[in-house]
């Protein structure tokens, strides 16, 4: 918690409470349900907090936004953003129930309320979302199929809807031949420690 309060010295009292709690939440779930690697879950400020904020340190999405996180896994990039927007609606989606699951437990748990966990495949969401979010879930092409039909037109932040997505390593093969537009950003330029060395955030605006 200390290296959260130390690149996000603002938070509310209210998220201070709720990025206090995720540790002992995800502890006793990851015992029963296996969804944060055992050598990850005691770095959980750094390796999954910390990396999902880096999307809030890219932007600070408008109030009433709605964003698709894909592949959440155990909810990771989109609890940590709603707890930082809680006036954003973050839509979470896996295609493994028990991640969802944990998900909606660590929902409940923190008192979420603008959390929406659906146990689907990404080709199947209808809705529209301002933007797409994703951690390591599927190269970029993939990523873009996926979305297709997913963003919303009309604009409602600072930079045009897209998808954002946390990366790592040389991405020079996955981007080639990608548009031109894709913006690839260190996440080791906003916070300082070793972990985030080869850590990548692409943006690839979508309207």
């Amino acid at each position: 918690m200390e290296i959260l309060q130390t690149y996000f010295p603002r938070l509310t009292s209210q998220q201070i409470e709720q990025f206090g709690a995720l540790s002992s939440v995800y502890d006793h779930w990851n015992a029963q349900i296996n969804v944060i690697s055992r050598k990850d879950i005691e770095f959980i400020y750094e390796r999954h907090v910390l990396h999902s904020l880096s999307i809030h340190k890219f932007i600070q999405f408008s109030p009433g936004s709605s964003i698709l996180d894909i592949g959440t896994g155990g909810g990771f990039p989109g609890i940590p953003l709603a707890i930082m927007h809680p006036d954003v609606h973050f839509t979470l989606t896996d295609s493994i129930g028990k991640k969802i699951k944990v998900v909606k437990e660590v929902n409940a748990a923190l008192g979420l309320k603008n959390v929406t966990a659906i146990h689907t495949r990404s080709e199947s969401m209808h809705a529209k979302f301002d933007f797409v979010v994703s951690r390591a879930v599927a190269e970029m092409r993939q990523l873009i199929q996926w979305s297709q039909g997913k963003i919303k037109t009309q604009q409602n932040n600072a930079i045009p809807n897209g998808i954002i997505c946390l990366k790592g390593g040389d991405l020079n093969a996955e981007l080639s031949g990608l548009s031109k537009e894709i913006e690839v950003y260190d996440i080791h330029s906003w916070f300082n420690t070793d972990f985030f060395e080869t850590k990548k955030l692409v943006y690839a605006p979508m309207v």
